[in-house]
This record gives C-alpha cells, structure tokens and sequence, in this order.
C-alpha cells in the first residue's frame, strides 16, 4: 500500500566539472532538454543513485536557469556512501532519478538586506541565492565564506568576489571569524542564513535565538543524534485519507511505522534536516524534533522521522 505517489524525474547527467579538492559539480538535464520542474534559490533535490541511495543536494543554479539542476559534491571518505558514489561510479550520460524540489530561500518582499555565513562545500545554496538576487535587481546582500585555506566552487564564486559580494575568512590564516560581528544587529528588514558544519550552525542558531524565526534560514550537512526520551509512549497513528490506523510503539519513530505499515515514505536524512518525509497532520499534538519546518510550517507539517506525539492519537493527512 502506497499512501502518495513518490514524484521523481528522470534526469540525465550533462556535465561533470571539477571545482576544487575533492570537489565535482554536477549538471543534471531532461533527456529531451524540455525544462525542469521550477525551484526556489538554494532548494533541495534529492537524488536517486544508480546503487540505491537516496541523498539531499541544495542546488547552485538560479531559478531562471530551469533547463538543468546544479549540484556541487564534495567527497566524503567516511561519509554514508552517497559523496563517493556520485564521484567515483556516475558519469556523463548517467540516468539518475531526482525529486520534486524543495524549500529554498524565497526572498520576502519586505526583506531589504541578505546576510549569508558559509563554511566550505556549504556555500552551495547561497551561490543559488547570490545569482537570483543579482538577477532581480536586489544587491544588498554579502556572503561570508568561511574555508580553511582554498575556496571551493572557486571559478564560479570569482566573479562574486571580485564584486565584493563574497568576503572570503581563512581561518589557517587568522582563525574562524566572531560571527556575531558577521551578521550584525538584528533587524526586521534583514535575513540571516547558515549552512555549514555542525559547531558553525549551532553557533549561529544560539547567536539568532532572539531574532524573528521567519528572519532567521539554518541548514545542516549532519543530522544531529536522535534524540531518545525514555518518557515516550505508544500512541495511534491516524491516517485520514484511508483511515487506517497504525500503533507506533513507544520509542519507535513514527517513520518506521508506517514503513511496517507499508506506508511508503520517502526519506534522505533520517534526522529532521532534509525535509523529505514532510506530512501534513490534521489533529493531535505533535512533538517536533525537526531543524528545518519554521514555526508557521509546523501548524500543518511534521517530519515523521522525529516527530513524536504528546496524546495518544495523532491523525496525519495521509
């Protein structure tokens, strides 16, 4: 039993650039070269792999460039298999199936300045974003990027930088830069974004914890440990569409029961950072455990990978 039709599309590779140690950029087309389903800036694709793998990219291109997705990879040795993969099994030609894309940084209309901090390959979205911005006329916005010594994406952030655009920190040179000073005083009319590693983002979301949560864009390479509460109980899940109901034991994800269910789900991170198995929910009291629903998303959407339940029954809009 399926509870929705899992949407991916079948893109062929187009292009494979190196951009820096360890670093390849991939460029993904239709097969008949019709346009691509349309994205926000910095929105995330997940990728099928020929080897099984399911795994989240945030795409590089700019929205009016909708005849390709854009992603940059940096291979991680002891990553989860999905970096080395695409760098060492997938070429030119290479059919690979790819999701619907998803989130973004959508400017708002009342935002009148953009500030971007970056650590490394997660620079990625924020390139996405610095093109658009361009494009549109909005140049009030700077990138901070924060790498040990080389740049990566280096010819594709040249033009950015000498623009003045992107301030580039080595921190082999004069150690990582106080990101309070980066990002300045807090203001209604500015949006603040991360994405980097782990100490970086976490930095930064205690730095903006008093900012508006709408003001405010965190992105994470890792999912954080999930998280156990040795107070969980079970509780019944609801599905509203076709209204069968599955027990979810105490401890046990709200993910994996529906997969014992046979409710298919896609998920990429397992961890609440992707957005992948985003579900609507209609009645009950969600726990959220997720880092990427904004306060207004989780009035309607919870993450089922890490989302938990506070009453005994939960119904979601499957």
């Amino acid at each position: 039993m399926s509870a929705r039709p899992i949407t991916t599309i079948k893109t062929v590779v187009a292009g494979i650039e190196a951009a820096g140690t360890g670093i390849k950029v991939f460029t993904l087309a239709d097969p008949d070269r019709w346009d691509l389903p349309p994205f926000k800036p910095g929105a995330h694709i997940d990728l099928h792999l020929p080897n099984g793998l399911v795994r989240t990219y945030s795409l590089c291109n700019e929205p009016a460039d909708n005849t390709r997705y854009v992603i940059a990879v940096k291979r991680e040795a002891d990553g989860r298999g999905g970096s080395r993969a695409l760098h060492d099994e997938v070429g030119i030609g290479d059919v690979i199936g790819v999701s619907l894309p998803r989130g973004g940084l959508e400017p708002g209309a009342d935002i009148a300045r953009h500030v971007f901090v970056a650590g490394g390959i997660g620079v990625t979205p924020f390139l996405s974003m610095a093109r658009h911005l361009l494009r549109i006329g909005n140049a009030d916005f700077v990138l901070h990027l924060i790498v040990r010594e080389e740049v990566p994406l280096a010819a594709h952030l040249a033009p950015l930088i000498e623009a003045g655009r992107v301030v580039v920190h080595r921190t082999s040179r004069a150690g990582r830069p106080d990101l309070a000073s980066l990002v300045g005083e807090v203001g209604v009319q500015t949006m603040v974004a991360c994405c980097g590693p782990e100490g970086m983002t976490d930095e930064f979301e205690g730095m903006t914890a008093a900012w508006p949560a709408a003001n405010v864009h965190i992105e994470r390479f890792v999912a954080p440990p999930p998280m156990i509460d040795p107070d969980a109980k079970p509780f019944v899940l609801s599905l509203a569409r076709t209204g069968t109901e599955i027990q979810v034991r105490a401890g046990q994800t709200m993910l994996a029961a529906l997969h014992e269910g046979g409710i298919d789900i896609p998920t990429s991170c397992c961890g609440g950072i992707c957005g992948a198995c985003k579900v609507g929910w209609i009645e009950g009291k969600p726990v959220h455990r997720d880092r990427v629903l904004s306060p207004y998303e989780r009035e309607r959407f919870l993450m089922v990978c890490v989302a938990g339940s506070n009453a005994d029954r939960l119904v979601l809009d499957l």
